[in-house]
C-alpha cells in the first residue's frame, strides 16, 4: 500500500522559514521521483518542486532561489526547506510519488496521496 504522510506545516511571519518533510511507504523510496505540490485559497493545484531519484531537481520559477528540495532515502523522506516566505506562499502543501514507482498519475495530485500540511503566512 502506497502512503505518503506530510508534515512540518504551521504559521509562519512573512520571510519566516519552514521545513516540511513527507515520509512514504509501499515503493521503492531511493528508486522514485519525489514531488511537493501546493494549493492556495482559491486556486489550482501547482507542482512547486520535484527531485529525481539521481538528485536532479526541478522548481517553479516562483519558489526557485527560496525553496529547496530535497531526500533522505534512508528515512524515505522528502523534504521542502521554505525560505522568505511570503503571502503568496500561504496553502496546503503536499507530496507525490512518480508514476515509475506508484503505477499511479492521478488527476489531482492534490488530493489523491495524502491529507497535506497547511502553511499560513501572516503579516
Amino acid at each position: 500500500e502506497v502512503q505518503l504522510l506530510e508534515s512540518g506545516g504551521g504559521s509562519v511571519q512573512v520571510g519566516g522559514h519552514l521545513r516540511l518533510s513527507c515520509t512514504v511507504s509501499g515503493f521503492i523510496f531511493e528508486d522514485a521521483r519525489m514531488d511537493w505540490y501546493r494549493q492556495a485559497p482559491g486556486n489550482e493545484c501547482e507542482l512547486v518542486a520535484s527531485v529525481e531519484a539521481d538528485g536532479n531537481n526541478y522548481y517553479r520559477p516562483s519558489v526557485k532561489g527560496r525553496f529547496r528540495i530535497y531526500r533522505d532515502n534512508p528515512s524515505n523522506t522528502v523534504y521542502l526547506q521554505l525560505s522568505r516566505r511570503n503571502a503568496a506562499d500561504t496553502a496546503v502543501d503536499y507530496c507525490g510519488a512518480g508514476r515509475d514507482s506508484t503505477g499511479v498519475v492521478p488527476d489531482n495530485p492534490c488530493s489523491y496521496w495524502g491529507q497535506g500540511t497547511r502553511v499560513t503566512v501572516s503579516a
